[in-house]
């Protein structure tokens, strides 16, 4: 056996036929509308674990200041 194939790297071949299956389950009118959900989930987490940073730098300050 490869090596490759035991530590579970995906090869070009297997990307396609995920691909294939991912169009013949969705079909090629909802796939555009996937992924704009998809980047739209991706924007609100990045903004998210932002807002979780500041948080953190402000509780910080805080228990400076006291």
């Amino acid at each position: 056996m490869n090596l490759f194939v035991i530590a579970g790297f995906v090869g070009p071949q297997e990307i396609i036929i995920i691909l294939i299956i991912v169009l013949l389950m969705f079909g090629g009118r909802k796939i555009p509308e996937l992924m704009k959900g998809l980047g739209k989930g991706m924007k609100e987490f990045k903004a998210a674990t932002k807002d979780d940073e500041g948080d953190k730098d402000k509780s910080d300050a805080e228990k400076i200041e006291k």
